[in-house]
């Protein structure tokens, strides 16, 4: 691994068949171990049921409100500095019920991959 700076680019959003905007900060085969993704819902929005498989995931609340959902758990309420720690393979879906937009890193380790995604709606 070389030392390396990853520069913001907004143009880089797209919609995920989740529910959900993401930008891929850094996910790489350079950089196994980790991957980080900006997670953008808009007012109202909510990812579909899903888990990951083999990966565990956080969520770094970074703006708004949001209403996490995770496998048979009360569903609970998350703002702005608040970390939810997902188990690999945890049942998972989070909503914005807030009056702005809810904006969370998600951090996956090991990286994020396609293949690990599951979606339970389906």
């Amino acid at each position: 691994m070389n030392p390396l700076i990853r520069r913001f680019d907004p143009s880089e959003e797209y919609y995920f068949e989740e529910g959900c905007y993401i930008h891929e900060l850094s996910n790489d085969m350079d950089d196994p171990l980790m991957s980080v993704a900006r997670a953008r819902l808009p007012l109202g929005g909510q990812t579909r049921w899903h888990r990951l498989h083999k990966v565990v995931e956080r969520y770094l609340i970074e703006a708004g409100e949001g209403l996490v959902e995770l496998a048979r758990q009360a569903p609970q309420r998350v703002a702005a500095g608040d970390v939810v720690v997902i188990p690999a393979g945890c049942a998972q879906r989070i909503r914005c019920i807030g009056t702005e937009p809810l904006v969370f890193l998600a951090i996956c380790t090991p990286r994020f991959e396609p293949d690990c995604y599951e979606d339970l709606e389906t």
